[in-house]
């Protein structure tokens, strides 16, 4: 799995830069990947919900890099941040990663998401929020 995660040290060469942590920012990411949360179950097209579930993640990853004094210009290099320090989460960093391949496969050639790919992982989606939830809060 890990070999389909973008190598941490080319994402700190090319993309990560440090930054102060900024808590502020941190709060109000945060909050605006809750308020998308609660959108998100607004939604009848599958495809829309898995876009929406990565934007939330990936929103999260955002918050839980700067928490931890980072800023990427890359969403793969958040993957490879989360799974860097998160080793024991490598299902949850390739799920991750799974989103991300739909979600560009959705906004660039405007393929659907599989709905089995939904139905099976929608508790997952919900699991991994919360874990990043839980990251950022310690």
């Amino acid at each position: 799995m890990t070999n389909n995660l973008m190598n941490w040290e080319t994402c700190k060469r090319e993309f990560v830069r440090n930054v102060e942590v900024d808590n502020e920012r941190v709060e109000a990411i945060t909050e605006m990947a809750l308020v998308r949360l609660n959108e998100i179950k607004l939604f009848n097209n599958i495809s829309l919900k898995v876009e929406g579930y990565y934007e939330v993640v990936k929103e999260l990853l955002v918050a839980y890099l700067l928490k931890n004094g980072f800023r990427s210009k890359n969403h793969q290099c958040l993957i490879s941040y989360f799974y860097k320090e998160n080793s024991n989460y490598e299902t949850e960093a390739y799920l991750i990663g799974q989103m991300s391949f739909f979600r560009n496969r959705l906004g660039y050639y405007g393929e659907k998401v599989p709905e089995e790919f939904f139905i099976s992982n929608k508790e997952n989606f919900e699991r991994i929020i919360k874990l990043l939830l839980d990251l950022i809060k310690k």
